[in-house]
């Protein structure tokens, strides 16, 4: 395992961070595919021609870069004069930026800031320039440093400010608006519309002198002492730098929207192989990383990258701007929260408040709390891109089969995972991948959660009859895994202390004290929000501060209690009766918030029941039983939305799966032989298990 970190590290060093543009993106995936599947060799001479390779590439892109163009962007929002856009933002230039705000915007008909919702309140540029994740590395002097221009939609362009906590206005009160869908079928591409008032600026270096760039919009070209020509254009048409524009700034304007905003820079020969090099030193370098350092065949690779096409085009016709772009998340959502704090949050870092950064924005969790900090990290890695969470979601086809495999026969479940991929079914049922891209591309904290608890679930049972080794490094991950799933959404902690609690009850009784020792290792961290909300707010409170909020535990036990009162008075209509059965309705329709599946579900729920009292299976499938239905009771006190539940019924899934296979089939036989014979065989079946035994 240190071995494939070890080779992963270095092709990362050779990709450069961040990874934010899709190329080294892809790359990065194609590498950890390879070595997660192929085998890593020991030889030192080989490690050193890795390294070797590394270092070269970091020196070659240093002398071969081509020089990088200065970019600031921001919002413009003004509401009167002062300001950091006035103040920051060159006069001429600022003063026709406002002009067109207030057209768009008359002062006369704007929101009332008393109103909540308003984009009227505190919610202003704080700097002439927006941060952006992707300068971190670079401190530009204004947003960030690029290599090139190319954009058609600002999604594309990567605008992070556009998610700023400070904007998160509603559009019902608001007349600035954050965005509008495109509902359009085909419209993959450009799924969104950005409707806030924003600009981009670039400041060209001397050596671009000859190249052309092209715009759509309205475009503010700096001459000397600061006077600006303001040039329109309907269709993309294009201009020549000379070399007195170097240095001088050039502003894309994006208030009146139309037409939308669009540029794109055509850089000369020369700029445009240094552009080339610094790629290509990167890709040879990942190169030669692998060919040294890994061993692998590529029919052991099939079924990976077959599963990692799958999931892109899920998330492709789901929401593409989830690869790569940044979309505006919709006012009020969690996505918006998270992301708004975690750039905050960065930003506190970069100043050396390290401090008021680990806060989170709270001093006491109100939100889920683990979303924010991934969400830093994943800035870190990736800039300003949701690139991070992409991961994530191409893992979770891998857990899934995992998760199957250890406990069913491997055709049966590579078919399982091919219906959870691809086909849409598991909606009904909320077992489906669809249902976590669509909340993941909205920035919820659900699917990740879920990811991590998958994670730990397929490291703490083991892969193969045989369980978990007794070792404590797998025992750690396997312990800190729950504890981040834990700390992104506390609501899975039934399941979780199940699932710990007995692993760590049958680890003493076996006397696997390493074993034991790993998995409270890697748990104790879940402790981390407790003593956050301690420390900082002065409070106790285990996860969050919501944990009994009407809103989330919408039905206590009090409430049961009530209504059982009214029953026994033969209060069938009673307030308490009605409220009980909406709530246990609620639970049954599972995540399809439908009626209809609620007797599938009841006897799915019959079925785990069956499986945690029978003694003759899996000690390991009985437990997962047993955890599953302690996460089943959430849902008859808590709010029964259905993403809250994506892994309680994929748990269920799986246990109802096995059960067919063992049991339930034979049961089938014993009363409709030719139907049973049928589904027993087939053809997709063997078709799989061919497929299987080509790959071998």
């Amino acid at each position: 395992m240190w071995a494939k970190l070890g080779a992963l590290f270095l092709v990362l060093a050779a990709l450069g961070l961040p990874i934010n543009d899709l190329v080294r993106y892809a790359l990065l995936v194609f590498a950890t595919v390879i070595v997660c599947f192929g085998s890593i060799s020991r030889r030192r001479l080989a490690w050193f021609a890795a390294v070797l390779a590394v270092v070269v590439c970091a020196i070659g892109q240093t002398f071969l870069r081509a020089p990088r163009i200065e970019e600031g962007h921001n919002i413009f929002l003004v509401d009167g004069p002062g300001g950091a856009l006035e103040a920051g933002l060159p006069h001429a230039a600022f003063q026709v930026m406002a002009a067109e705000f207030d057209a768009r915007y008359p002062p006369q008909r704007r929101c009332s800031p008393a109103v909540y919702g308003c984009w009227r309140g505190d919610g202003f540029p704080r700097e002439p320039y927006a941060f952006s994740a992707d300068g971190i590395f670079e401190r530009p002097a204004q947003s960030r440093r690029v290599s090139d221009i190319a954009f058609a939609d600002p999604t594309w362009l990567r605008l992070g400010f556009i998610n700023e906590i400070g904007y998160n206005w509603n559009s019902l009160v608001s007349d600035v608006e954050r965005a509008a869908r495109n509902t359009v079928f085909w419209a993959f591409l450009h799924r969104w519309r950005l409707e806030m008032p924003w600009f981009v600026m670039y400041r060209f270096p001397a050596d671009y002198a000859g190249s052309e760039l092209c715009w759509r919009g309205e475009v503010l070209w700096e001459h000397a002492s600061e006077q600006f020509e303001l040039v329109s254009h309907s269709s993309m048409q294009c201009r020549v730098l000379r070399d007195d524009d170097a240095g001088r700034q050039i502003f894309g304007v994006a208030i009146k929207q139309e037409p939308p905003l669009a540029m794109e820079f055509r850089p000369t020969g020369k700029i445009r192989i240094a552009q080339l090099s610094d790629l290509a030193t990167g890709i040879v370098a990942v190169g030669v990383v692998l060919a040294a350092l890994v061993r692998w065949r590529a029919r052991r690779t099939a079924i990976a990258f077959g599963l990692i096409s799958l999931t892109l085009i899920v998330v492709f016709l789901n929401d593409a701007s989830f690869i790569g772009g940044v979309r505006p998340f919709d006012s009020g959502d969690d996505g918006l929260v998270y992301d708004g704090l975690a750039r905050e949050m960065l930003r506190q870092l970069l100043q050396g408040n390290i401090s008021a950064a680990l806060e989170g924005g709270e001093k006491v969790f109100y939100f889920t709390p683990g979303m924010r900090y991934l969400r830093v990290i994943e800035h870190v890695i990736f800039g300003e891109t949701y690139l991070g969470y992409l991961s994530l979601i191409l893992l979770l086809p891998f857990l899934v089969l995992a998760m199957f495999r250890r406990f069913l026969p491997p055709e049966l479940a590579f078919a399982l995972t091919f219906v959870f991929v691809a086909i849409p079914v598991g909606v009904l049922f909320g077992s489906s991948l669809v249902q976590y891209v669509k909340w993941a591309a909205r920035g919820f904290a659900d699917p990740a959660a879920y990811i991590l608890f998958l994670a730990g679930f397929v490291l703490l049972v083991g892969r193969d009859a045989g369980g978990p080794q007794n070792g404590l490094a797998g025992a750690s991950a396997a312990g800190l895994l729950f504890a981040l799933a834990l700390f992104v959404r506390p609501n899975i902690a039934p399941a979780a202390g199940v699932l710990l609690g007995a692993s760590g009850v049958a680890a003493l009784w076996q006397r696997q004290y390493r074993r034991v020792a790993g998995l409270i290792i890697g748990f104790v961290p879940v402790l981390g929000m407790a003593f956050h909300n301690w420390f900082y707010g002065g409070a106790f409170a285990l996860f969050t501060a919501t944990a009994a909020h009407p809103g989330a535990l919408v039905m206590p036990p009090s409430a049961y209690l009530a209504a059982a009162g009214e029953l026994a008075h033969f209060n069938l209509h009673g307030e308490h009766v009605a409220a009980a059965l909406h709530q246990l309705g609620g639970w049954l329709a599972g995540p399809s918030e439908s009626v209809f599946m609620a007797p599938v579900n009841a006897a799915a729920l019959v079925i785990v029941a069956r499986m945690a009292l029978w003694n003759r299976i899996d000690p390991w499938l009985r437990l997962t039983a047993w955890a599953t239905l302690a996460q089943q009771c959430v849902g008859i006190f808590y709010a029964t939305a259905g993403r809250y539940y994506y892994l309680t019924w994929l748990l269920t899934l799986l246990v109802t799966a096995v059960w067919i296979e063992r049991e339930g089939l034979e049961l089938m036989r014993r009363r409709y032989p030719r139907a049973a014979d049928r589904f027993a065989n087939y053809p997709g079946r063997r078709l799989v298990g061919r497929i299987l035994q080509q790959i071998g």
